[in-house]
């Protein structure tokens, strides 16, 4: 029997009756719960056209329960299209690997301002990048860091260690402003708030709203889209400006990758140094830089001539 449901960053874990592991999920993009008998539990809306076949397709593992009083047996399936998903067993999840290895989640556990300016000052790399790196803020995914940083008015490329303490203060604020607004709702995006980036942030311009979104001004926003941590992000141009930086010196340690990106690969990063956010770009610019030769051409095989005796 199921006697609790907890969860802490993306992944959450099943509390039940009796001895034995418990099961710590992570959903990835495209998993999903469904009880047998019934129709698969979508993030949204579950379709009506949603079959209820069981076991169901691509069911990656059936938890059966037993209720001790009545002898009941229910079944849940965990299923993911993709392989996106994780399926952990442990003792005590709380307080092993993957979830003792995260950072704080923005809404049960906020830093206070002190920790989180002395947690973002020691880093080099770009402040995206940090917001997306689960053992630092444990949740935080792609759209979630884009709209916090607009909201703070900071460029996705400012790298951490040059931020100001203002720019550090209003990015405490706003990384608990947006998650706790958008878990008010329950994640609905039709109920988030109008001036919100994620209302203008997708397809890169191809799709234009009635409403464009508006600078403080009344004038239109200008959206812009970059590359930063592997992950697109959009921004303000107007609102959101590189400032001068202070040249960061180079680690000599390699970037590392953390266990965390085996649970959280569709949106995750790897564990950040701070030397990743120099070298990496540097590997990419020699990668453009290389000019293939051109393949050469086999001889095609000239036909053989059928010769006429005479």
């Amino acid at each position: 029997m199921i006697t609790g449901v907890k969860r802490y960053g993306k992944s959450f874990f099943l509390e039940l009756e009796g001895k034995g592991k418990l099961p710590v999920l992570h959903f990835g993009m495209t998993g999903m719960l469904q009880v047998k008998g019934e129709k698969a539990m979508y993030y949204k809306e579950t379709p009506r056209s949603a079959p209820s076949d069981w076991p169901p397709r691509f069911m990656k593992f059936i938890l059966h329960l037993r209720d001790g009083s009545t002898q009941e047996t229910a079944e849940i399936a965990f299923m993911d299209a993709r392989r996106l998903g994780r399926i952990r067993l442990r003792d005590s999840p709380a307080t092993e690997a993957p979830i003792s290895e995260l950072g704080f989640d923005p809404i049960l556990c906020m830093p206070s301002l002190e920790v989180f300016e002395a947690l973002v000052k020691k880093r080099a790399c770009p402040m995206k990048a940090l917001l997306l790196d689960q053992s630092f803020s444990a949740g935080v995914g792609n759209w979630v860091a884009d709209e916090i940083l607009y909201h703070a008015r900071v460029h996705p490329k400012q790298r951490c260690n040059t931020l100001t303490t203002t720019q550090i203060g209003d990015l405490h604020r706003c990384t608990k402003f947006v998650c706790e607004t958008a878990v008010s709702v329950d994640a609905d995006d039709t109920k988030f708030p109008e001036d919100w980036l994620f209302k203008h942030r997708w397809g890169k311009g191809k799709k234009i709203k009635a409403e464009p979104l508006k600078l403080p001004s009344g004038q239109p926003a200008t959206i812009h889209w970059v590359t930063v941590g592997g992950r697109t992000s959009a921004y303000v141009a107007e609102l959101q400006q590189l400032s001068s930086q202070a040249p960061v010196p180079l680690s000599k340690q390699r970037p590392t990758h953390s266990s965390l990106s085996d649970g959280n690969s569709e949106s995750d990063l790897p564990a950040l140094t701070d030397s990743d956010s120099e070298i990496l770009p540097s590997l990419s610019k020699k990668r453009k830089n290389v000019t293939a030769e051109p393949r050469r051409s086999k001889p095609k095989l000239q036909r053989k001539q059928k010769v006429k005796l005479i």
